[in-house]
């Protein structure tokens, strides 16, 4: 019997198929064929190396006007499109050829996944749920508006039967992306403002929202027939890896050994795991990148996060990710967009979207109209989010070009003209002026307001020791604002996050979550037990490099007098000073460089393990700004009925060497210029007022030691280690030069301390004790000041026209004084 005829499709007769003789890289060389750039590797190598040279200079073009780099790589893929270089046939042909498409297409994706994985490592749920009612109003909102105004303009665009498309088109409304949105905000220093935010507070509830409607359209354009299916399987896939799967995630890095890091074994299985993930998610209906986004999320270790990051984000960023953008930019045409006037006018209700919501969230929250315009400007901003979401719905076949083209115009102009915006209109940070920047020219009756920074646990009792010190009173109030300062693992963006006290967090806590429950209970604890004390508890996640411009931020916004800053080093067992974190000493100096008020770095050698304050006080005084405002805290803490203070002024001799010093520039590259004889005036003054003060206080001793050089002095201070002082304050002697520690300053092995702090620190003492070191606030030169310490009246307040001759007279040395070696004058102050 005759085989049967093979059946024909004769509906594909008189279809032009294409056909391609691909090869992935050439035998031997240019010698077999006319165009080295035929096969698939050297092509799309060109394709991914021009794309990478593109962005670079337009990020070059457009650094003067400080655009996110997400402006740039959206320009890079259109130059690269049909929209300009595309439309030359040649340039077309050669680089970017039809048939190379579906390769630089599937780097793209797979680009998408490990960007996908990146995200959800980044990302933290948690900080959703601190989020306050105000800007969840504005986010939820913000999701609402832009997404039914997106369906809309869908529709009125569109003209085929294809009604999917809306949710692609109103997804990509509703984004902020909130890195993005970060830099800008960081840049034009407006990150710590309300509206800086409220407005990244929203941005991070969009973003979480806009995984959501990702997930949806893809369901939704998958098999219609089974999207039931898709949908109910994919959430219960994310329910899983959110109960089970992080938790035995968390369990194989508990039993890991500590202190070993992670292995390149364990680095290869999280990757694997990520692409399982993917193709489970893709099975499902949706896309591997949502498989990858929920491993992220599974991640539950912080360190490992940081070292995940650190190997891929820079190869992923700089090199996939260009891919991405030039597929991004192939599938765009301006051309086909209409006329001139069509492409304003929709751009113009896509700006509006976020800033009608913004208004409308206004009737939700106590927001005035002007906050609402400027958060809805800066909603404006989109991210790679947005271009991902579009991208799929073209990809799905439910987008044309037209409306594709359209989005990605809108993208652009709506991110772009966030930076200029903000230039023009800078929200303002400072509600009430800053006026009280150091604690001399706070008044006794006004309310101090500290900075108390922590790093770690170990900083909480040295800090609550020198607040408690403070001795406030319902008239003499301090508002402490206790900053948890952690270091910003991978690449994320800088956090504020305020605490309340009274709210109770889960019972699962990471370490950093485990760390910032103590800081809220110790410091409640210390609120409890004070009179006149309220506490604000703060965390900044901020990077290293930035870390001290952030503290100083939060500083100015919350107009603190005073900053406390933990040293570097902390007594070890053997009572050795130890280094606890090294870097924190870069820290510290970029805070007292730039910080906007007096600081104060704070050295504990063991006080706080043995007392709750410090009850036997001595100030060093040598002279100048630093030391008044040494003295000006130790006054504070007189109070006490148990407390004693002893003031202790080092005074060259006639036979001491003099040495003059107009200007001066220390370590933070501030010049101050300086006047010897008015110096030495108001610290006179400021002592005498002192004096006066105090005449009748028993619990002060002022001493004044007559020295010949460094070495009496050094002697004179490893003497009073018989006097089991708990805390010595002592000024940092920026601009001071005198003979007694001119010598010392060549030593310092931490000169952030001064010379005085220095040789406290770094000296061998039988004691225990804490170590304050004091730098009062000064204008720098050129900021329109007379001169960097203020006028006369400015610098001694509340001197008036008291008469401040008081005799000095010389006294006998004391049987058993510690300072009987040295030539002395005492104020006839009664002795302890």
């Amino acid at each position: 019997m005759a085989d049967p005829e093979p059946l024909i499709d004769v509906g594909k007769l008189n279809e032009k198929v294409l056909c391609y003789a691909q090869t992935i890289y050439r035998f031997n060389g240019v010698w077999e064929g006319p165009d080295p750039l035929t096969p698939i590797i050297p092509l799309f190598f060109i394709q991914v190396s021009l794309a990478i040279l593109i962005t670079r200079f337009v990020t070059f073009v457009l650094k003067p006007t400080k655009q996110p780099p997400f402006v740039a790589e959206i320009i890079s893929g259109i130059l690269l499109g049909p929209t300009a270089l595309g439309r030359i046939m040649r340039f077309r042909r050669l680089l970017f050829p039809n048939y190379n498409f579906h390769v630089i297409e599937t780097m793209a994706h797979v680009a998408l996944v490990f960007y996908g994985f990146l995200v959800g490592l980044q990302m933290d749920m948690k900080s959703v749920l601190r989020i306050g009612i105000k800007a969840r109003n504005v986010a939820i909102i913000g999701i609402i508006i832009p997404f039914v105004m997106g369906t809309i303009l869908y529709f009125s665009l569109t003209r085929d039967e294809e009604v999917r498309g809306f949710i692609f088109y109103g997804g990509a409304l509703t984004i902020t992306g909130f890195s993005v949105l970060s830099k800008i905000l960081d840049k034009q220093k407006i990150l710590q403002t309300d509206i800086g935010k409220m407005a990244m507070s929203s941005a991070v509830i969009n973003d979480i929202g806009a995984w959501f409607i990702l997930t949806l359209g893809y369901v939704v354009t998958g098999s219609t027939a089974n999207i039931h299916w898709a949908l109910i399987c994919t959430i219960a896939y994310a329910l899983f890896c959110v109960f089970y799967l992080r938790r035995a995630i968390g369990w194989i890095i508990r039993k890991m050994p500590e202190g070993q890091g992670y292995s390149e074994f364990f680095i290869c299985s999280i990757l694997a795991g990520m692409a399982i993930s993917g193709v489970i998610t893709d099975a499902l209906g949706t896309h591997p990148i949502i498989g990858a986004f929920l491993f992220g999320l599974c991640i539950p270790n912080q360190v490992l996060q940081a070292e995940i990051i650190d190997k891929l984000d820079d190869f992923v960023t700089g090199i996939f990710m260009p891919t991405f953008f030039v597929v991004c930019g192939l599938r765009t045409n301006f051309g086909q967009m209409g006329s001139i006037y069509e492409i304003v006018g929709y751009i113009l209700l896509f700006v509006s979207a976020k800033i009608l919501s913004s208004i409308a969230a206004t009737f939700f929250s106590e927001m005035t109209i002007k906050e609402a315009l400027a958060v809805g400007v800066l909603s404006n901003t989109k991210s790679i989010m947005a271009l991902i979401i579009i991208e799929a719905g073209q990809a799905q076949q439910v987008l044309s070009t037209q409306l594709y083209s359209l989005m990605v115009a809108g993208i652009l102009v709506m991110t772009a003209i966030v930076t200029p915006m903000t230039m023009l209109h800078r929200p303002s940070q400072e509600i009430a002026p800053h006026k009280r920047r150091t604690i001399q020219k706070a008044r006794m009756e006004e309310e101090l307001r500290v900075l108390a920074c922590i790093h770690g646990t170990h900083d909480i009792p040295s800090v609550i020791n020198l607040l408690g010190s403070s001795h406030s009173t319902p008239a003499s109030p301090i508002t402490v604002f206790a900053l948890q300062v952690v270091e910003l693992v991978g690449r994320g963006s800088s956090m504020l996050e305020v605490h309340n006290s009274g709210k109770r967090g889960s019972r699962s806590l990471g370490h950093e979550e485990t760390q910032t429950r103590q800081i809220i209970t110790a410091f409640d604890n210390y609120e409890l037990r004070s009179d006149g004390v309220m506490v604000q508890v703060l965390t900044a996640r901020s990077a290293l490099s930035s870390m001290d411009e952030d503290m100083c931020n939060i500083a100015k916004d919350k107009r603190v007098a005073f900053i406390i800053l933990p040293f570097h080093k902390q007594r070890g067992i053997e009572g050795e000073m130890e280094d606890v974190n090294p870097e924190i000493r870069a820290v510290n100096e970029g805070v007292l460089a730039n910080a906007p008020c007096s600081v104060g770095i704070l050295i504990d050698r063991g006080l706080s393990e043995t007392s709750d304050y410090a009850k036997n006080i001595v100030v060093l005084f040598f002279g100048g700004a630093d030391d008044r405002e040494a003295l000006a805290y130790a006054l504070r803490m007189v109070d006490r009925p148990d407390t004693r203070l002893t003031v202790v002024k080092f005074i060259p001799d006639e036979g001491a060497s003099d040495i003059e010093q107009t200007e001066f520039a220390d370590e933070s590259h501030v010049n101050v210029q300086i006047d010897k004889e008015s110096e030495k005036l108001m610290d006179d003054e400021f002592l005498n007022r002192f004096k006066i003060s105090t005449a009748n206080d028993k619990s002060v001793t002022y001493i004044e030691l007559l020295l010949n050089d460094v070495e009496e002095a050094v002697k004179a201070i490893k003497l009073m280690d018989q006097h089991n002082y708990d805390l010595y304050i002592v000024g940092k002697g920026r601009g001071v030069v005198s003979p007694l520690t001119a010598g010392l300053v060549d030593w310092c092995d931490c000169p952030e301390l001064g010379a005085i702090g220095d040789l406290l620190v770094t000296s061998e003492f039988d004691s225990t004790f804490s170590v304050l070191v004091m730098q009062q606030y000064v204008k720098p030169i050129g900021d329109g000041s007379v001169n960097s310490y203020g006028s006369m009246s400015e610098r001694i307040a509340g001197i008036g026209n008291m008469d401040m001759d008081l005799d000095m007279q010389r006294a006998d040395s004391e049987s058993g004084d510690v300072f009987s070696s040295f030539r002395r004058r005492t104020e006839h102050m009664p002795r302890v």
